[in-house]
């Protein structure tokens, strides 16, 4: 079959000034993944690789981009699925990473664990040789000002947790196999508690793959997206609706009305059919669906 994927970089209220940097991240990252795909990468590999080219950019909040926590630190969340498997790779309040998408897929491919958190999560990425970053490569703007006059005062600016500045990325993809995967990555939120660990690592909430019926990736408030299993959620309407946008309107549907939340879900059926949704301000995706021929990078309001 011909492949497909969709990648998100957060739902959100994007501010102007970064609108085309992150259309044109997003717009990136989904042909990194494409290509790999048309060269006959498998599904995992795309998803990964999608969302390591949003780690390293430095518009989006996941690797290069991340918050600091209260405590200045920065704790970084991350999962890849894989819809054949159904396995699952994830790290949680990992530091000192650029990439933890890279570190998520060797955990699911090369241990019996489904995730790693803290201390545990970096000392496995330091034996299995990923390179560690110090915590000021990974901050731009703001937090890295924040950061300086942390080191040199020992007191951090605040920032209202959920004011809109929160852009987790994600990637799901189906390989010309017609496998599915998924992936997501997050800075985490602004000034959190440190150990908080947001939606984007739980699988069934921030990703979930299913070969059966497709693979959905999450972002946004992650209390709530966690409370209805939002990723998870989006898969069980496409398996009644076989509409990937109806199936995403409705688990958007089921977040705003169970408990008020805030957020957006992207995904690919096993059709190769992309969908998206969110009830946030803003949010930016990227597609290229192989079976209409159609390529799309945009900021849904």
């Amino acid at each position: 079959m011909k492949p497909s994927i969709i990648v998100h970089g957060g739902a959100w209220n994007i501010p102007d000034s970064l609108v085309q940097t992150s259309i044109s991240g997003c717009e990136s990252a989904a042909e990194t993944g494409y290509d790999l795909l048309v060269s006959g990468a498998t599904a995992v590999e795309a998803a990964v690789e999608a969302v390591a080219s949003m780690e390293d950019n430095s518009a989006f909040n996941a690797g290069v981009g991340s918050v600091l926590s209260q405590m200045g630190t920065v704790e970084m969340d991350a999962i890849v699925m894989d819809g054949t498997s159904m396995r699952s790779g994830a790290v949680a309040a990992i530091q000192s990473t650029r990439n933890p998408v890279r570190v998520a897929k060797s955990i699911m491919e090369r241990t019996d664990y489904s995730m790693l958190v803290g201390e545990g999560a970096l000392r496995y990425a330091d034996d299995q040789r990923f390179e560690r970053c110090p915590v000021e490569t990974l901050l731009v703007g703001r937090e890295l000002e924040d950061y300086r006059e942390y080191v040199r005062t020992g007191v951090l600016r605040t920032r209202k947790h959920f004011s809109g500045e929160t852009d987790t990325v994600g990637a799901c993809a189906v390989d010309e196999k017609g496998h599915v995967a998924c992936a997501t990555s997050t800075g985490g939120i602004p000034r959190k508690h440190p150990g908080r660990v947001g939606d984007s690592s739980i699988i069934g909430c921030g990703a979930y793959a299913d070969d059966r019926v497709g693979a959905a990736s999450a972002t946004g408030w992650g209390e709530q997206i966690m409370a209805v299993i939002l990723s998870k959620t989006a898969i069980d309407f496409e398996e009644r609706l076989l509409n990937p946008d109806g199936a995403c309107e409705k688990a958007i549907s089921t977040l705003n009305d169970r408990v008020d939340g805030l957020g957006g879900v992207i995904m690919v059926n096993v059709d190769g059919r992309v969908g998206t949704h969110h009830n946030t301000p803003r949010m930016c995706f990227a597609f290229v669906e192989g079976v209409s021929g159609n390529r799309r990078a945009a900021i849904s309001v």
